[in-house]
């Protein structure tokens, strides 16, 4: 019998604003779709922290043994600088500026975010469509949408005709807005835009002669407008009616809203059982951004390359980090944050290997099957990874006191109870257990620090000749060290 017959799973879904339980459309299968990155620059870590929050739910719904097929696209045209249907294309303005290709800008990043999420053991997405690879598809929605008479062209450039839209369905249901109160708060159109309405959005917009990134259609040499997209590549590989659809909660309005309206008005009939949408993540108290230096690229926390962290941190200690916030919280992120989170990881991974010695008994005097139950119980509850976490500290209690001989476990028990703390914590959460080159990190830390200590007395001594040597072997070596108020430390 397959998990998920045995499990009641519970989603909150941003349509309804409540937990729902989840049925798929067809038993057994789960098709969700969740919004990529733009490939304009590196990946952040916030953006990191949204697609780890689907990566886990990917996870968990495998675990349950559905047949999932897990869609998230890569946004390489069409996202205006701003989000707004006016203005320049982000990679166009980034291939302009660094006087590159725009497919150039595209094939960089992309690497770098494929890099970033295999560093952060992200599981790939079934299916990982561009929106450049689905311009034929785009062009037949907008025909499908012009024929049902919610898109007019103006000027070789197509829009959505929001107000006639909202005639018959609701935009604005998924992110609470109704259209009177946004006609209400706009102004007046200038006359310096083609469209009939300010809420009105582009479908297909016709490119100036300068812009780089264009393609044939009935209308103009163009491209396509970014909301358009994901309809495209969402309906294409999971119908016109899927199971979950997901993204960061900035995506909520304009973009998914859109999506929404773009799907009634082509196929009459809402695309999306259950939309959810991960919260974002702050720095130090404070948005997290580059114009204030408050600011730190995943690969930064990696090799300790930054002045926000006291030292380098594992992908897996960031991990376990991150999922000890539920996907739906605002998680802060700071240099205490993860030095605790770091101490809560290797508490979790010595657990795991002192399971493996701990004798069986004829007995048993702890419930398994009810811990176990325990720690579904978090996960059904709207995938509550901090609770899930939670629960696995009490396996890590358990393992204790079987190893003090204050509780025991019989054979069938003992493997039950190893086998689902391993699934848990490996399969589930994703991380991995980095305690296999301990040994080889335990003698390089050593020596590090033997050679800290020994540049720490030359520089007592006035002996910056020596200071400095120590110092540049180690940079040649790959040894990065850090001066600070507690001391100095190092990162590889």
């Amino acid at each position: 019998m397959p998990l998920y017959e045995t499990q009641t799973l519970k989603i909150y879904n941003s349509l309804s604003g409540e937990k729902e339980t989840f049925k798929p459309i067809h038993q057994g299968n789960v098709g969700m779709y969740v919004c990529g990155p733009t490939v304009y620059s590196n990946v952040h870590l916030g953006n990191v922290r949204t697609f780890m929050s689907f990566d886990v739910i990917f996870r968990y719904f495998l675990h349950l043994d559905y047949k999932v097929r897990y869609v998230r696209n890569i946004t390489d045209v069409g996202h205006i600088v701003d989000d707004e249907d006016e203005g320049e294309d982000k990679i166009a303005k980034k291939a302009r500026l660094e006087q590159l290709e725009p497919m150039e800008v595209v094939q960089r990043y992309t690497v770098d975010f494929h890099d970033i999420l295999n560093a952060f053991n992200f599981l790939p997405p079934s299916i990982e469509p561009t929106a450049t690879g689905h311009i034929i598809e785009q062009i037949e929605i907008i025909k499908t949408i012009i024929d049902n008479g919610i898109g007019y062209e103006a000027n070789g450039s197509v829009y959505f005709d929001v107000v006639k839209f909202n005639k018959t369905n609701h935009y604005g249901r998924l992110s609470g807005r109704n259209i009177e109160d946004m006609l209400a708060n706009t102004r007046d159109l200038d006359g310096q835009t083609d469209k009939r309405n300010p809420q009105d959005f582009a479908l297909w917009k016709k490119a100036e002669p300068q812009h780089i990134m264009r393609w044939p259609s009935p209308w103009s040499d163009g491209f396509p407008g970014w909301h358009l997209e994901c309809t495209a590549m969402s309906t294409k590989y999971l119908g016109n009616h899927f199971d979950i659809h997901g993204g960061g909660m900035d995506l909520k309005f304009p973009h998914h809203e859109c999506e929404i309206a773009q799907n009634e008005a082509c196929t009459g009939q809402t695309p999306v059982n259950y939309w959810l949408h991960a919260n974002m993540l702050t720095l130090n108290g404070k948005k997290m951004a580059k114009s204030t230096g408050n600011n730190i690229l995943p690969r930064e926390i990696l090799t300790g390359e930054n002045t926000i962290l006291s030292k380098a941190f594992s992908a897996s200690v960031a991990r376990f980090f991150m999922l000890q916030a539920h996907y739906r919280s605002i998680l802060d992120f700071s240099d205490d944050a993860i030095v605790a989170a770091e101490k809560g990881y290797k508490r979790l991974m010595e657990a795991l290997s002192v399971a493996k010695e701990i004798t069986p008994n004829s007995k048993s005097t702890i419930d398994i099957s009810a811990w176990k139950q325990s720690c579904y119980d978090a996960m059904n509850d709207d995938f509550n990874s901090p609770i899930l976490i939670a629960q696995l500290f009490e396996g890590v209690k358990f393992i204790n006191l079987l190893n003090d001989g204050k509780e025991n476990l019989t054979s069938a028990d003992l493997e039950s109870f190893i086998k689902a703390m391993n699934a848990f914590v490996f399969d589930v959460l994703g991380l991995e257990d980095e305690k296999v080159s301990d040994s080889n990190n335990d003698k390089l830390e050593g020596t590090v620090n033997m050679l800290i200590e020994m540049r720490k007395q030359a520089r007592d001594n006035k002996n910056f000749a020596l200071s400095d040597q120590i110092r540049d072997q180690l940079v040649a070596l790959g040894i990065q060290l850090k001066d600070g108020k507690e001391g100095t430390t190092f990162s590889v």
